[in-house]
């Protein structure tokens, strides 16, 4: 039985009390006729049959072109929650003048069409757009029903949402980036959340006025209304962001080669996102907010660490053995890596040795706490102060005894980052100087950069020159192969619960531009991120 549904006796007989009286007097009908109720003894099981989703899909439809809501809610499996979403839909959205026009059913499934007016104050506009419903059995009744989704309303519709016409709470921005090009979603699709993140923040201060629109109200608190259709227009302001158009365009199309995958390139002498795309079916900006192992990209951040303690340096010992046992736990290497016994630390590192790092970790003066303070302090990593210009997650490399301590110096353990941190950590790594990336201006909001101390540049000089064989002799030639100009890069893979392919990670820079990469497909690193870098870098190098 569906929520908010309450049962009564009256006269020996159930009936079904769903969210008030006009649903009671609808289901004391229904339970009489033997289609309500739980102690219907006529019941039916199963799927529904074609006669049935026919019918259902039918008198749905037609009282919700009536904008008849009660009856609508109905004949959906929760109709209460039905009821205030539809109830919405013409009060808070005005939309009305409702036609509905059902498609072919597959199975249970009915696409169908919807042609409708929004009028807000003297204006309408038309609206249409598709959407799909299911029909499935009651639990309890047996009837068949609408199996209540948002998305039936309107595809654009997620749990919690609702559907508003109004003036806008902020005026529409003209995004624009670093050589004037407008930057939309209708060009670069992945943009979309960062445009309406920047909208919601900047739009009041980028001297624009607010229009009419329909719009997506989201339940969570933070995220911004998502505009559907504009009745009234009003003036956009002009935001300058960081962004490259050609670099952006490159992001875009370099994401669609894997599902689930996400990029950022900066520019390591400023600080500047060139480019932030993301190919998820989720929507979520995980190039920016996502949280995840890194994998051996991770090993920038630990080589930095062992050199700026005395443990090695680039030519010093790292020896890389078939397996590293710390604290109990054994760690290996790749399948088919030959050990060397006596490797150098940027031998161990353009081949992504495990092993080679693992066995340097408990080398004195490094203590559980080394890696946590050589992201913080040198990369500016973890500290939860870095001020984009819209939502981002710093990374996370917590102080870990144990296992973990171990594991971390690789990339997985606790270590959670992203794309935007593993592009920063590039980008510091080759200039020495920990800039933070940003979208728009700092002067705009009078937001404060985060700041870090960085790297010595004896340091960075040795991290750059490592970089620059993983690219040339190492993991990661094969994916940058063909780039000309100065670069580098690390390459890295992080076996995720739950996952039957480890995540592939790629990071790399060519002369003035880092980019790097996360994708849940594709296993190692070289062979799925590492393209999508290497045509970023390709266009922006």
């Amino acid at each position: 039985m569906g929520r908010g549904v309450k049962v009564a006796v009256i006269g020996g007989v159930f009936a079904v009390m769903v969210g008030g009286a006009g649903y009671g007097a609808y289901n004391v009908v229904s339970a009489l006729d033997g289609d309500g109720g739980s102690g219907s003894s006529e019941a039916k099981s199963g799927p529904p049959d074609g006669d049935e989703v026919a019918e259902t899909s039918e008198k749905f439809f037609t009282a919700w072109e009536k904008g008849d809501v009660t009856t609508a809610a109905s004949y959906t499996n929760n109709a209460s929650i039905a009821g205030t979403l539809l109830t919405a839909y013409g009060e808070d959205a005005h939309i009305g003048g409702v036609e509905i026009t059902p498609g072919t059913a597959t199975g249970t499934s009915v696409p169908f069409t919807v042609k409708a007016k929004v009028s807000y104050e003297g204006t309408t506009k038309p609206l249409s757009y598709k959407s799909t419903l299911t029909v499935v059995r009651g639990e309890t009744s047996g009837r068949a029903l609408v199996d209540w989704e948002p998305s039936v309303v309107h595809p654009s519709l997620k749990d919690g949402d609702t559907l508003v016409t109004e003036e806008s709470a902020t005026p529409q921005i003209q995004a624009v980036g670093r050589n004037g090009t407008v930057l939309t979603k209708e060009k670069y699709p992945s943009l979309g959340p960062v445009l309406a993140t920047l909208r919601e923040r900047y739009g009041s201060k980028a001297g624009g006025t607010p229009g009419v629109e329909l719009a997506v109200r989201h339940s969570t608190a933070d995220a911004p209304d998502t505009p559907l259709l504009t009745l009234t227009e009003g003036k956009p302001g002009k935001l300058e962001t960081t962004l490259s158009a050609s670099v952006q365009a490159a992001a875009e199309k370099a994401v669609k080669r894997y599902g689930e995958s996400s990029v950022v390139a900066v520019k390591p002498s400023t600080g500047e996102v060139l480019a932030v795309a993301n190919n998820r079916q989720d929507g979520f900006n995980a190039a920016f907010q996502g949280r995840v192992a890194p994998g051996s990209t991770m090993k920038i951040i630990t080589a930095a660490m062992l050199i700026d303690n005395g443990v090695t340096s680039m030519n010093g010992p790292a020896p890389c053995p078939d397996t590293a046992t710390w604290q109990s736990q054994t760690f290996k290497n790749l399948t088919n890596m030959k050990p060397n016994e006596s490797a150098t630390l940027a031998n161990t590192f353009m081949r992504s040795c495990n092993t080679g790092f693992i066995k340097l970790v408990d080398e004195k003066p490094l203590t559980d706490s080394s890696l946590t303070e050589e992201a913080q302090e040198r990369f500016g990593l973890g500290q939860d102060n870095w001020q984009t210009g819209i939502v981002s997650f710093d990374g996370s490399v917590p102080a870990s005894g144990g296992p973990d301590r171990a594991a971390n110096a690789i990339g997985q353990g606790q270590v959670q980052l992203n794309p935007l941190n593993m592009a920063s950590v590039t980008a510091t790594a080759i200039t020495g100087e920990f800039r933070q990336p940003y979208l728009v201006p700092f002067d705009l909001d009078d937001r404060e950069p985060a700041t870090a101390k960085g790297l010595p540049q004896g340091t960075a000089a040795q991290l750059k020159q490592m970089m620059r064989l993983t690219a040339t002799q190492g993991t990661a030639v094969n994916a940058m192969s063909g780039l000309g100009g100065d670069i580098g890069a690390k390459t890295g893979s992080a076996e995720v619960d739950g996952q039957a392919v480890s995540n592939s990670w790629f990071t790399g820079f060519r002369n003035d531009i880092a980019a790097a990469a996360m994708t849940e497909e594709g296993g190692h690193g070289g062979d799925a991120a590492g393209p999508i870098v290497a045509d970023v870098l390709r266009v922006g190098g």
